[in-house]
């Protein structure tokens, strides 16, 4: 029986001599395991494990001699604590003869078209090479060699040998997000049609796919046939020491493989270690291959909880010896890392010496130092005077070095050097050049041979110029050139690199001289040649005068190494390190420390690259580590598969799909009490971030419950600084935002959620697959906490277990700052560059077609299939996405009795979740993709028979949900109380831009918003009113489109009509207004109206326009257009209060009034402020406000319409003002389904309306 009806199978191994080694462990005591961070800690905290062992028998003892471990354990012996796992795999260690293997057989000897793949997990992103498959062992046959798929350097390789000698290898950069566990896959095509061969590589979550092709390499070098190999085929291969660079085993977990003979061919070996039993050691796979498991390579079925050493040993004994147990302390590798570390040295001192130079000097020594070390083992010092040491420390890749007194001197002797070539090089800062020509550095060398026998190259520096001079055995100069332009402005000001080399160029020997700034790269040279050969360094030598007081100079070295050509030194071991590796990223900085330092370093990728550094310090290990990972926003954590390192990027954080999900209250395991917290604690909003050794960036909250402004309005000032390792200025500020954003997230704190696994067993799978930085959603909260779900950010993770219980402890901080702005992905079919991975399958693909579509002119249809076929488009989910809109169509035999017909299924990682066929129409549809990897589009004939067009298509895919894709309002609220059940909302925008429209952007709905604490799924948007006048309407104008019903007053009842199109006013008598008016939802109003005249003016003005707040004829306002009788189109807003009428503001308008032609008015009124600008129909919108006032009078909502006047002299006979497209802009009518997330409540006028996951711009 399974736990908890038997008992937790805790397993404690300890590594011996290379051989894991089972522990028994009392049950008696409890087990705890804690890794990650502490609640509301910066950095991570060493792993820590508590475990009792049973030592009767003195065996862990370290100290006892009679021991079968004596000497072989003690303090930071690795150890491992596990439980079963829910699959099994092969674990591999990384080292010769550890593989699995199966021997060489005809099936495997494939010379056509080839593909294979390889499932597990690795150090995707490491550096240098590792094996992951291949038939490759024989490598002093290339003919029996085949192939081989290997990682190297973040990229994944593939080699192939064919035609009997001839190898290609091509390489591809990896998806920079791989999941620790995934799969990779190669596709030989030998014969691609185009007198050549392919080879595609691929990406897929497991060997299920979806697979994702990243990289495609074509050659036209006609079809080949592949090498058939005698190798046997083999899973992590032996090491291939003399490639470059060497290629060695692949450590990690490998859960399944395959080979194909074919793209989608026959299996002809198919490992899958998933349900072997542990310890297997041979066994057959569906291919019909045996396998063996040889070296420490395991099939293992354990999940490590925790993975360490062993930092303390204490004996405990009963006096009488009957029992004696080891509560031992296990710790994370970062224990180890934090104790007892010195800094590592400057970047410059640890990169020189391994190009093996011949001397080199860092002179980094201390201020009292006389003479200058050597770094190099045996090296002799370098012999200085007038130096004081330690004094200038501006390098960022050097400690302090020394600058230069009045008068100085260095000499250093470079011993056993070859003939042949030089290179001598340093680092020197000098303020500025002598008036007078004198000498930098000196060479000197053995002479070589030839007409020139040069003894010495010396640099030669003036304000004049920089100079190169070859100088013989006597002192005279035979060879030299100079720059006198404007390299020599920048020889000095700034830390430069000097090199001075030689280079051969047939008889000749060419003296190069350089010099190259650190920081920026920018470089100069002068270069001259001598007859002969450049002879043997045998020092270095310099002598300043006054001149040269305050230059610092270090990182002396002397090579026998010259240069390729005059221009390229041959040494180029300065390049990087020069300046502190500055610029590089986060990652690479980490990575390249790790590798430097031979220290485990895993990384878990993100869509995003990692900041950009400043230089690299004079620092502990663990301190550079972890101020790369501060810079970027990561989380630097201990890796739970060895002791070794795990960086988790910040981007990998981003809107993520829970890795967990709980409910509060429909199931078990979630444990009692779930303490939210709702303090200030973590509250900062006034952030400012520095630039180590630059400048900084603040970002401050303004508005809001969390502002810096006093109580009630914000929360008071909640300040702090930071200084990171940046690489430039700029980087500050968005840094400083992004931190403010997760700072001033407004919500309350869960620090920890409890899960009792013994009362949930079904959640241990997704708990044991739980790593820091992953996200756990609660859901089906209680009132208390607002209902709905939070969403969680998984900080650490403490495992406490007895026999029959296994409680886990997560320490969270809140989720929700982390849910990203990300644009949904939208896939027309326009072109054929699809924005999702489109695989294809069944018997014939889909295709693009132009012959129909949703929208636009192109979609995707299913293939010409036969009977008993399919044609299947697998299209890959996006990670997180959580729905998928598409429109689709379907022409086909129906289903009858007797048999199934011809249809369209749609299938969500294998389950059907829409079937349609027949003759059909274009239907837009939305499904649920949670956690989906991929949807399969299939179309499916039966066995006879076939009706209409034979064929399905699909348009317009839409996934959303990876995160928030809408920027939220400035300000919106109620215009009108809802009732708890209503499901009809008047949405006013006080502030910035109204919300879009469904028929205006379709595609965009539905979406969430959150109005006093409910949350609500909009599906449609509509303006408050609207009336296109698409009907027929005498004596009055009857119901506008949006249902209300028209009110008309003035004039007689037959002046007010409604056909073809418009509402018109017939103006039978001057000087009395006819009026339109419905009933106006809010006092604030947006309003827009086409208007047009039947005639132009005679005698006086015709007049129109729009009136809101109007309470009866005589008070009310208005933006009225004038029609003069000189054609002239006036606008002005007027106000009417107890029948006086008041001009507000004019504006004459370059329009020309045209009878019958139409003029756009809008006019708008927010609180006080009236505004309105005009248009004539068809021209583009002027935007900007063409009148503006400023009046108090009228306030209240009243009702809104149109009004039409003429003047009193007017003599037009009956003419008639026509009205169009009336529409109320603002406020708007939202159609919602309400409590979505379980409240059930009214809501009064002005409660405030927003999104209820807006946009949020990652860093």
């Amino acid at each position: 029986m399974a736990f908890p009806n038997s008992p937790l199978d805790l397993r404690l191994e300890l590594l011996v001599d290379g051989t894991w080694h089972r522990v028994p462990t009392y049950e008696r005591d409890r087990v705890q395991v804690q890794t990650g961070r502490r609640e509301r800690a910066a950095v991570t905290d060493p792993g820590s494990l508590s475990i009792t062992i049973n030592n009767r028998d003195g065996a862990y003892s370290p100290r006892n001699p009679l021991s079968p471990y004596y000497g072989r354990i003690g303090r930071n012996t690795r150890c491992r604590l596990s439980v079963p796992s829910v699959e099994s795999y092969l674990e591999l260690p990384g080292v010769d003869g550890s593989t699995a293997s199966t021997p060489d057989a005809p099936a495997l000897r494939i010379t056509g078209d080839l593909d294979v793949r390889w499932e597990g997990e690795a150090d995707w992103y490491a550096p240098g090479a590792t094996f992951l498959m291949g038939r490759w062992r024989t490598l002093s046959d290339v003919t029996a060699l085949g192939w081989h798929m290997r990682l190297e350097d973040g990229r994944a390789r593939f080699s192939i040998f064919y035609n009997g000698t001839l190898n290609t290898f091509v390489f591809h950069t990896l998806p920079s997000a791989l999941p620790r566990r995934a799969a990779l896959r190669h596709t030989v095509d030998v014969d691609n049609g185009s007198g050549g061969f392919t080879i595609r590589t691929y990406w897929a979550p497991s060997l299920d796919g979806p697979w994702a092709e990243f990289g495609t390499f074509t050659s036209g070098g006609g079809p080949i046939s592949l090498n058939p190999g005698v190798d046997p085929l083999e899973i992590s291969p032996r090491t291939q020491a003399d490639a470059v660079p060497p290629r060695r085993p692949v450590a990690g977990r490998v859960y399944r493989a395959e080979v194909r003979d074919g793209i989608n061919g026959a299996l002809v070996a198919a490992p899958d270690f998933r349900s072997r039993p542990a310890g297997t050691t041979s066994f057959a796979d569906p291919a019909g291959r045996t396998w063996a498991i040889t070296g420490t390579a395991a099939i293992r079925d354990r999940a490590d909880l925790f993975n360490g050493e062993i930092s303390e040993w204490p004996q405990h004994w009963t006096p009488d010896g009957a029992d004696a147990w080891v509560p031992i302390e296990g710790s994370g590798i970062l224990r180890r890392l934090g104790q007892g570390r010195k800094p590592l040295q400057s970047t410059l001192r640890r990169r020189i010496p391994s190009g093996r130079p011949l001397a080199y000097w860092p002179m980094e020594d201390g201020a009292a130092a006389v003479q200058a070390a050597s770094a190099l083992d045996g090296g002799a010092p370098l012999k200085v005077s007038g130096f004081q040491f330690a004094s200038e420390g501006s390098l960022p890749s050097s400690e302090a070095l020394p600058v230069l007194g009045d008068a100085a001197t260095l000499n250093g002797t470079v011993r056993g050097a070859a003939a042949g070539g030089w290179h001598v090089e340093m680092v020197y800062k000098l303020d500025k050049l002598p008036a007078t020509e004198q000498t930098m550095l000196s060479v000197h060398l053995s002479p070589g041979t030839g007409a020139n026998r040069v003894a010495q190259v010396r640099v030669r520096v003036s304000t004049a110029a920089i100079k190169i001079e070859a100088l013989d055995g006597d002192g005279a100069v035979v060879a030299w050139f100079q720059n006198t332009g404007n390299g020599r402005s920048d020889f000095t000001g700034v830390w430069n690199r000097l090199q001075v080399f030689s280079s051969v160029v047939g008889a000749q020997t060419y003296m190069t001289l350089a010099w190259r700034d650190v920081i920026t790269g920018v470089w100069w040279y002068v270069n001259s040649p001598w007859t002969g050969t450049p002879g043997r360094i045998t020092a270095v030598r310099g002598n300043w005068g006054a001149d040269f007081r305050g230059m610092s100079i270090g990182h002396l070295s002397a090579w026998d190494t010259g240069g390729t050509s005059p221009t390229s030194p041959g040494v180029t071991i300065y390049e990087g390190s020069d300046d502190g590796y500055t610029g590089e990223t986060a990652w690479a900085r980490m990575r390249r420390l790790a590798t430097e330092e031979g220290l485990p370093l895993a990384r878990i990728g993100g869509p995003e690259p990692t900041q950009q550094v400043g230089p690299q310090t004079v620092d502990a290990l663990l301190t550079l580590l972890q101020a790369a990972a501060d810079a970027d926003g990561g989380m630097l954590l201990e890796d739970r598969r060895r002791p070794g390192l795990l960086y988790r990027e910040r981007s990998s954080m981003y809107s993520q799909a829970p890795k967990l999900v709980l409910s509060y209250n429909k199931a078990p395991g979630l444990k009692a009490p779930l303490k939210p917290v709702d303090d200030d604690t973590t509250v900062r909003n006034d952030r400012t971030v520095k630039r180590d050794g630059g400048s900084e960036g603040r970002a401050v909250l303004e508005a809001g419950p969390l502002s810096v402004q006093n109580p009630p309005q914000g929360i008071g000032l909640y300040d702090d600084s930071v200084t990171l390792s940046l690489y430039s200025d700029e980087q500050t500020e968005p840094i400083a935002y992004w931190r403010l954003h997760l700072g001033t997230h407004d919500g309350p704190r869960y620090p920890t959620v409890r899960i009792m696994l013994h009362k949930a067993p079904g959640l241990i799978p997704a708990v044991l697959a739980l790593s820091e930085g992953d996200l756990v959603r609660i859901t089906d909260l209680p009132a208390y906490v607002g209902f709905g779900t939070v969403d969680l950010l998984v900080e650490g993770i403490r495992h406490e277990a007895r026999l029959q219980e296994w409680e886990v402890e997560l320490t969270c901080s809140p989720g929700q700052p982390w849910r990203v702005g990300a644009l949904a992905v939208h896939e027309d079919f326009e072109d054929t560059t699809y924005a999702v991975t489109i695989t294809n399958g069944g018997n014939l693909p889909w295709t693009r077609t132009s012959l129909r579509s949703f929208t636009g002119s192109w979609s995707l249809r299913s293939g010409a299939i036969g009977n008993n076929q399919t044609s299947e488009a697998i299209v890959s989910v996006p990670e997180g996405a959580t729905t998928l809109a598409f429109a689709y169509r379907v022409s086909s035999e129906p289903a009858g009795p007797g048999f199934e017909g011809d249809r369209l299924t749609v299938l969500a990682d294998g389950t059907q979740v829409l079937r349609a066929q027949g003759a059909g129409v274009w239907t837009r549809t939305t499904i649920d993709v949670t956690g989906k990897s991929a949807v399969t589009f299939r179309y499916a004939k039966d066995n006879s028979g076939a009706s209409g067009e034979d064929a399905a298509w699909i348009d317009d895919l839409i996934f959303e949900g990876m995160s928030p894709d809408r920027v939220d309002t400035d300000g919106s609220q109620l215009a009108a109380p809802v009732s708890a059940d209503g499901t009809t909302l008047v949405v006013q925008a006080v502030t910035g831009p109204e919300w879009v429209t469904s028929a205006a952007y379709p595609t965009d709905f539905p979406f969430g918003i959150r109005a006093g604490g409910e949350t609500m799924t909009v599906t449609g948007i509509a303006d408050a009113a609207a009336d296109t006048f698409g009907r027929t309407v005498a004596s009055g104008w009857g119901t506008a489109d949006t249902g209300q019903a028209w009110t008309t007053s003035g004039g007689s009842a037959s002046d007010y009509a409604v056909g073809a199109g418009v509402g018109g006013h017939t103006m039978t008598s001057t000087n009395v207004s006819r009026r339109s008016v419905l009933a106006q939802p809010s006092a604030d109003f947006d309003l827009m109206a086409d208007l047009a005249t039947s005639v132009l003016s005679t005698g006086s003005f015709q007049s129109g326009g729009l009136i809101a707040r109007a309470a009866d004829s005589n008070n009310l306002y208005q933006a009225r257009l004038e029609f003069t009788t000189a054609q002239a189109v006036i606008l002005t807003l007027r106000k009417r209060v107890a029948g006086t009428e008041t001009a507000l503001a004019t504006y004459t308008t370059p329009l020309t009034h045209v009878a019958g032609t139409f003029y756009r008015l809008r006019f708008q009124g927010q609180g006080s402020s009236l505004k309105a600008r005009v248009w004539r129909v068809g021209d583009p919108d002027p935007e900007g406000w063409q009148v503006t006032a400023t009046d108090t009078d009228l306030t209240a909502a009243a009702e809104m319409g149109v009004r039409s006047i003429l003047g009193s002299t007017n003599t037009n006979a009956s003419p008639v003002t026509r009205y169009d497209n009336f529409r109320l802009l603002n406020p708007q009518r939202f159609t919602v389904v309400r409590a979505v997330n379980g409240i059930v409540k009214p809501h009064a006028a002005g409660t405030d309306v927003r999104l209820a996951h807006p946009i949020i711009i990652a860093l």
